[in-house]
């Protein structure tokens, strides 16, 4: 099982904990990463953009990318798009495995996964001024152990 959302409105991190185990008694480890959009460097709000399906197809393909590499039970991501201030909710992702390692590895590879090549377009808002964000080398850096 799988659910992947690109949506404009909050989540509920529990709801989507809880909808993991959904009865299955299987499942050791549930392992959850809830990223918040940060306030610094005097950053105001944070626009995302895409293009649905191309980024919906994308992540999806990578969730069954994890799917293949560890024995997961289930996998949840939730992105969120459109224009979202400090501290609100950005990304959600969720995996269930019958052994914690499977659950963090695939988890720690959805995350790299998201912040290096989903196809989303980042427009920061800082005193007036807009900057498109650009690929970090930092980040580039930590995707590279799954190769």
């Amino acid at each position: 099982m799988s659910s992947v959302r690109i949506q404009s409105e909050d989540f509920d991190p529990g709801a989507e904990m809880a909808a993991l185990k959904n009865g299955q008694n299987e499942a050791g480890a549930v392992v959850s990463f809830v990223g918040l959009v940060r306030g610094d460097d005097g950053l105001n709000a944070m626009t995302l953009e895409h293009y649905a399906k191309f980024a919906l197809r994308e992540i999806t393909d990578h969730v069954e990318q994890a799917k293949t590499r560890w024995p997961l039970l289930d996998v949840r991501v939730v992105h969120r798009t459109g224009r979202l201030t400090p501290g609100e909710r950005i990304v959600f992702v969720g995996v269930s495995s019958a052994h914690r390692q499977a659950a963090f590895e695939a988890a720690s590879f959805l995350m790299d996964y998201l912040k290096t090549r989903a196809p989303f377009w980042k427009l920061e808002e800082r005193a007036g001024e807009e900057r498109w964000v650009e690929e970090r080398a930092r980040d580039d850096e930590s995707v590279k152990r799954w190769h």
